[in-house]
């Protein structure tokens, strides 16, 4: 396996795992947090026009699952002094750093694959060894995983620039 930048020919690709995650959120208990149409075509875009869009593409099968495309997970990593504005003000805990961050956002996987996701982590943390992500409290699949990966909890963020609901974060040094 391994991680490139989402190119616009990934984009139909990367939407259908959307659309698959928001229905395995919903049958898991969590189907508030990214709703009927998030992350949408114009936020992929987005991401992809910021350079920070990513795939990770399996040509061999190794995940249990062989595409046509090789695809079988997408992500956003942003890196940088203050990468994420709902990050800037947290509840109920604190950071345990204030250095440049990377944060991973919109991470899924392709449904019946094994070690996308945490391969996808491994990558972002590998970036910079100070990596945040957040999550829906309802999320317990993203949380048992982000917890596996050795991510700490810290407290709670407001998608400020979002949908106005709490997150709990979790860093990892």
């Amino acid at each position: 396996m391994y991680i490139r930048k989402t190119e616009k020919k990934d984009i139909e690709g990367v939407l259908t795992l959307y659309a698959s995650a928001r229905k395995f959120m919903r049958e898991n208990g969590n189907g508030g947090q990214w709703g009927k149409n998030y992350p949408s075509r114009e936020q992929l875009e987005s991401d992809i026009a910021a350079g920070a869009s990513y795939v990770c593409v399996d040509e061999t099968g190794e995940s249990g699952v062989k595409t046509e495309d090789g695809i079988v997970g997408t992500f956003a990593y942003f890196y940088g002094e203050d990468p994420d504005p709902n990050y800037a003000v947290i509840r109920d805990g604190e950071w345990p750093d204030h250095l440049p961050y990377g944060v991973v956002h919109r991470i899924t996987t392709l449904s019946g694959t094994h070690g996308v996701a945490f391969f996808c982590l491994d990558w972002a943390y590998e970036q910079c060894h100070h990596l945040r992500i957040d999550t829906h409290r309802n999320n317990i699949p993203m949380q048992n995983l982000i917890r596996k990966f050795g991510f700490q909890y810290c407290g709670i963020v407001k998608m400020t620039n979002g949908d106005g609901t709490d997150r709990d974060a979790f860093m990892k040094i």
